[in-house]
């Protein structure tokens, strides 16, 4: 690796211990469904998001509710503090989409249809509201 390639990579590397996330990779059901329910929360506070995805009927709801239960884990490991009602908030959520499946599916008059089974990521931020606004 270079040294500006070394340099600038250090720099994300500061930036990234005061930003409090949490990664899921490769979670199989698509892109939209899951930004369906990321719309959902996206500037919640994160105990009223907790509940509404709790009692969400969506697949995806789960997987994401299991992914804030560990960014707020984070902020309470790096922060040293306890999460109380109303102080922490989801700060922004991307769903970007991942590899891709494909498969064939027998169709009529031996062709094949394309079948694209796909797959995404997504990174949840959280932080304080006073930290928001600065």
């Amino acid at each position: 690796m270079g040294a500006r390639k070394r340099i600038s990579a250090e720099h994300r590397k500061e930036a990234r211990k005061t930003q409090y996330f949490a990664k899921l990779n490769n979670v199989p059901t698509s892109p939209r469904k899951m930004r369906l329910v990321a719309d959902m929360i996206r500037g919640m506070e994160v105990f009223r998001a907790l509940g509404v995805l709790k009692y969400s009927n969506k697949e995806a709801a789960a997987k994401v509710e299991k992914l804030l239960k560990s960014a707020i884990s984070n902020w309470e490991q790096k922060t040293g503090q306890q999460a109380e009602n109303g102080e922490l908030y989801v700060t922004s959520i991307n769903v970007d989409s991942a590899t891709m499946l494909k498969r064939m599916r027998p169709a009529p008059q031996g062709r094949g249809y394309r079948v694209r089974k796909r797959s995404n990521h997504v990174t949840l931020f959280v932080d304080t509201k006073n930290e928001i606004q600065n």
